[in-house]
């Protein structure tokens, strides 16, 4: 039985490619691990907000000299990492917008990326804090970018590994529903991306 955290950045609904694929990666981890819980975490319904002023000073104000304007500012934060902790599969969609992430995809990141929290400097260098979690991205995107002339802009893939492998979550893949703009490609694309799910 495991604890499932689904994220979804995409607005399109049910029209959507990467929240197809990720219900396809949640339906096959379910049917690995009966009894598992899925959580679904819709950042299009309720995002988050970009940093402000407050929202910063607060990620670096000691918990015991916050006010309640500094609790308030950190709820967002304080709940998302909340989720992450207490998963233990986390499945992001994540479709390709003009190269990169929602901008909704991005605030959330924002929020959980906090340093002595979800990571730390020492002497070492950094240390990412968010360990024993699997990842999984579904990611979507009309044309083909996991190879070719386009992989040079797939800046999806790339930052969400940097990124969350900088947060300590190093065990990702990467599964991809792609080339579904070209003529007459999306269901075969979208099934392609279906079958390539292994958890």
């Amino acid at each position: 039985m495991k604890k499932i955290l689904h994220i979804i950045s995409s607005p399109k609904g049910e029209n959507s490619f990467s929240i197809k694929l990720g219900n396809a990666i949640v339906d096959k981890i379910i049917a690995a691990n009966p009894g598992s819980t899925v959580k679904i975490k819709d950042l299009t319904k309720n995002p988050f907000p970009h940093l402000e002023e407050a929202t910063l000073a607060a990620f670096y104000t000691p918990a015991e000299n916050q006010t309640p304007q500094s609790k308030e500012a950190l709820k967002h934060s304080d709940e998302a990492i909340a989720e992450i902790k207490d998963a233990d599969i986390i499945v992001i969609g994540a479709p390709l917008w003009n190269f990169g992430i929602p901008s909704v995809l991005k605030a959330w990141i924002d929020h959980i990326a906090r340093a002595n929290v979800t990571f730390k400097y020492d002497e070492n260098g950094a240390e990412g804090l968010i360990k024993g979690k699997i990842v999984y991205v579904a990611m979507s995107s009309g044309a083909i970018y996991s190879d070719g002339p386009m992989q040079p802009y797939d800046f999806v893939s790339s930052y969400l590994k940097s990124l969350l492998g900088f947060l300590g979550m190093t065990d990702l893949t990467i599964f991809r529903v792609e080339g579904s703009a070209y003529p007459g490609q999306a269901e075969a694309a979208l099934q392609k991306g279906i079958d390539s799910i292994t958890v």
